[in-house]
């Protein structure tokens, strides 16, 4: 996520009137420990991520191309009542969305009633034709949805993209809560941190809810993975010991009769719900890319067939197209008849004539995207940007305007990070994760992404970022003594995280 550094940002830690409440015990411990305590804590925390086997593959850069994405040790603190509002905001907002894919693939009401132009439905990339009057097992489209937030206030909080794909970094989210739990038990328990450790168990729960109609006895769920070259490899191996459900690649799964099958040192065993991230145009050689390696033949008509439940849904992408993500807001008042309770980035369509007037003359304070860009790339930040690569941009915008959005620049919120000077303030954003099954079910904060580099406002992690474990507290200052006393690194649990 990316915005330019203005003047002054909120700090979410600090205010005129001193500390914030929910920061004070952070505050107080770190006054009583040091910066020394802190280093110590960060280099036992790269340890231990280098000893699990936490990487992520960086692509183009040459060599190993497995990393660790650095982790850092001082948490970013939300209030409870500041969580709770933006959780009624994601489950309004992933509703609109999921009512969103499930028109386009049927009546486009929301077209007919003028509320969304038809070509960026009718000619956009991300539009699945096979999909086109299939409603899968409860009308659900998008299970798993990551909603990036950024927040430039006290009470300022947008909605800077929406990712109803493939989703990715809930394992950090996982892997920070527990690394935090070893390094710091005493202050994890003094803050009565909200759970995150049950996402696992509510994604199973999730994806079983999903179940085809034609599936006999209990679902049986696997999670397909491109393979170990993927960026999110360890993701797939992770999420998938953690529900105790198989990884499989391609290879492993075949279709007999319109049934899903595993193959399995026991026989072949039915699959029910395929929890896919592979991309749609890799997910069946008969369907989309004939040359695909990575997926399944004949996986597409087994779903439409009723026998097994792809999540999240081919084509449910088209919902997290950036030309599609100024509408969201008519969405939520179209299918939800209510106002949004999040707010967008305002943002400007280049194929428009006028934005893309606008936006050349004002490429100097604008951040540009790619529409179908994701993870930092094809990207012009203009105010850092030289004026080579600001008339770069500009060919490229007047040559395919289609291809480019614009938004103005956003005073990213700070927080408190251990950079090599000492505390720092540092630019993030937050990516919470909502799963929609029968029910809602979003655990509280999400990933924390951050931007390690002084003034830089790149947070992804394919470009350099970091993560903090993102804690969700009672309002008010934390009340030391209540828990755990001592900071060992072997009492690791996850005890409700």
């Amino acid at each position: 996520m990316h915005a330019t550094r203005p003047s002054r940002a909120f700090d979410e830690m600090n205010a005129e009137a001193g500390v914030r409440p929910a920061y004070q015990g952070i505050a107080a411990w770190i006054a009583q420990h040091g910066l020394a305590a802190l280093a110590t804590k960060r280099g036992e925390a790269e340890a231990l991520f280098r000893r699990v086997g936490i990487t992520f593959a960086v692509y183009g850069e040459g060599g190993d191309p497995e990393r660790l994405i650095p982790f850092d040790v001082i948490p970013r603190i939300l209030a409870k009542s500041e969580w709770d509002r933006l959780a009624r905001g994601l489950t309004q907002r992933v509703k609109a969305l999921n009512a969103f894919i499930g028109d386009v693939y049927g009546g486009q009401e929301i077209v007919r009633a003028g509320r969304i132009p038809a070509a960026l439905v009718a000619q956009n990339e991300a539009y699945c034709r096979p999909m086109e009057g299939f409603r899968p097992p409860a009308g659900v489209f998008t299970h798993i949805s990551g909603i990036d937030l950024v927040r430039t206030g006290a009470d300022d909080f947008y909605v800077l993209e929406d990712n109803c794909r493939t989703p990715s970094g809930v394992s950090y989210m996982l892997e920070n809560r527990e690394a935090m739990l070893r390094l710091f038990p005493g202050l994890c328990s003094d803050h009565r941190l909200a759970p995150v450790g049950h996402y696992p168990e509510e994604l199973l729960e999730t994806l079983k809810e999903a179940a085809p109609p034609n599936c006999k006895g209990a679902p049986r769920v696997a999670i397909l993975t491109p393979g170990h070259f993927n960026s999110a490899y360890y993701e797939h191996c992770f999420l998938a010991d953690e529900m105790g459900v198989e990884v499989v690649e391609g290879a492993d799964l075949f279709v007999e009769d319109d049934i899903v099958f595993m193959r399995t040192t026991a026989g072949p065993k039915r699959v029910d719900v395929v929890y896919r991230r592979v991309d749609d145009d890799y997910l069946d050689p008969r369907v989309f890319k004939p040359e695909s390696m990575l997926g399944v033949p004949g996986i597409f008509a087994a779903y439409r067939a009723g026998n097994v439940t792809l999540a999240n849904a081919p084509g449910a992408g088209i919902a997290d197209d950036k030309a599609i993500y100024p509408f969201v807001p008519e969405m939520i008042r179209f299918y939800l008849a209510e106002e949004p309770l999040l707010q967008n980035v305002p943002t400007f369509l280049c194929e428009r004539d006028a934005d893309r007037a606008y936006v050349l003359d004002n490429l100097d304070k604008l951040v540009v995207k790619l529409a179908r860009g994701s993870g930092g790339y094809g990207m012009l930040v203009g105010p850092h940007a030289t004026a080579a690569q600001r008339a770069e941009f500009a060919q490229r915008i007047t040559a395919k305007p289609q291809d480019y959005i614009a938004q103005p620049t956003l005073a990213l919120s700070t927080v408190p990070t251990l950079a090599e000077a000492g505390i720092a303030p540092r630019h993030v954003d937050l990516r919470p994760y909502v799963l929609m099954g029968k029910e809602v079910r979003i655990v509280p904060g999400g990933l924390t992404r951050v931007a390690l580099r002084e003034g830089s406002l790149v947070v992804n992690s394919s470009q350099g970022g970091g993560t903090k474990d993102t804690w969700v507290v009672d309002d008010g200052p934390a009340k030391p003594g209540l828990g755990v006393v001592a900071d060992s690194p072997a009492q690791s649990q996850r005890q409700g995280g």
